[in-house]
């Protein structure tokens, strides 16, 4: 059986951001084709043995980085794996790489969706976060990308970043949608170990409080211009749902290319090292362990606002959400953190802020079944 989605690493910044924690790197246009060959080559190769997948999702690092002659070999490799051409097909781009030339060259390959990182519209806080881009950028690269007949754009927003106010995020939003976004990602920012915003916090972060204050906004702010929640941090336009990041959360398996890549594959769980030499070098997937038992679908799809099914789990596994599970949850639910009922156990907006105390809790008892 084919996976259902395919998840392309491109380990290359002009930068690094403070705050993120993916492998990347900087490095040369040279490197950057040497690479770009290396991964058509791969793809070409899996191709050739018969995979087909149903979405295919170009991040990083910066995908927009590379060379367009790289960038053009690359794409049509890719393309060769594709199901068919009503297959999502997404590219992360920084919002200034965005010329009319790229644009172009996205849309004649077949990419239908491009995901842009904005973060924020106000300009301090953007400063803050050490991105290069500003809305003025961001605006105009939405609609080079409009123009080449790609219309199904997602933006990324950062919540809880240095300086944000209610204010500063309604502002931020209201670019989002007014600028045309078919989709739009909501992420409270972390600080995760070994950024640089771990070995120095930056000045101004709201503290809890004021995280949840501004998550709160968002999802009420969205939900209010017609951008529906369907999982923790993740809003869209009716039908413009991730079909890719869906994959994940609903452990359907995935292949993955590029260092520091994650796969899922018949049952088990593996990724490539953060190391692009040793990629090069055809360095083999590091085994992760299993994948895919009952504990870590309940997991994932309790990240979803449609949340842990009971018909979903009794087809898959030929049981239903085991009472183990629903006994820990009556009390959650009277901390109205969830909903439990004969359709299954979803977290609702307070839930999601606490999300993975209350998973923990759900699952506490719970085996791989």
């Amino acid at each position: 059986m084919n996976p259902a989605a395919c998840y392309i690493h491109i380990p290359f910044c002009r930068s690094k951001c403070p705050y993120c924690d993916f492998y990347s790197l900087r490095s040369d246009a040279a490197s950057m084709r040497v690479y770009a060959d290396f991964l058509a080559r791969r793809l070409r190769d899996a191709a050739g043995f018969g995979k087909r997948w149903a979405s295919l999702y170009f991040g990083g690092g910066t995908p927009s980085a590379l060379p367009p002659d790289a960038l053009k070999n690359l794409l049509s490799a890719a393309a060769t794996g594709l199901k068919d051409t009503a297959c999502e097909y997404t590219f992360e781009c920084n919002p200034g790489d965005v010329t009319p030339a790229l644009a172009a060259l996205l849309a004649a390959h077949g990419i239908n969706r491009v995901s842009l990182g904005l973060q924020s519209a106000a300009e301090a806080e953007r400063r803050a976060l050490g991105r290069r881009s500003g809305a003025v950028q961001c605006d105009a690269a939405i609609r080079r990308l409009q123009a080449a007949g790609i219309s199904n754009l997602s933006l990324d927003v950062m919540l809880g970043i240095p300086l944000q106010t209610p204010g500063s995020l309604e502002q931020t939003l209201r670019f989002c949608a007014e600028a045309g976004a078919a989709h739009i990602s909501a992420y409270l920012l972390k600080t995760e170990e070994g950024t640089r915003f771990a070995v120095r916090p930056p000045p101004g972060l709201p503290d809890e409080d004021a995280q949840a204050e501004l998550y709160v906004t968002a999802c009420g702010w969205l939900q209010e211009h017609g951008y529906a929640q369907y999982e923790i941090a993740n809003f869209a336009k009716a039908g413009f749902a991730s079909r890719h990041n869906l994959v994940y959360w609903n452990a359907e398996p995935y292949d993955a290319f590029g260092p520091g890549a994650h796969g899922f594959l018949e049952g088990r769980r593996w990724h490539f090292p953060r190391d692009l030499d040793a990629y090069l070098r055809g360095a083999a997937p590091v085994a992760d362990g299993g994948g895919g038992d009952f504990a870590e679908y309940a997991m994932l799809r309790l990240r979803l606002v449609d949340g842990l099914r009971e018909d979903l789990t009794r087809k898959r596994f030929g049981h239903g959400i085991p009472a183990e599970m629903r006994l820990a949850a009556a009390p959650l639910q009277a901390r109205a953190l969830l909903c439990a009922d004969a359709a299954g156990i979803r977290l609702n907006r307070k839930g999601f802020l606490l999300s993975n105390t209350i998973t923990a809790a759900l699952l506490e008892n719970i085996d791989s079944r």
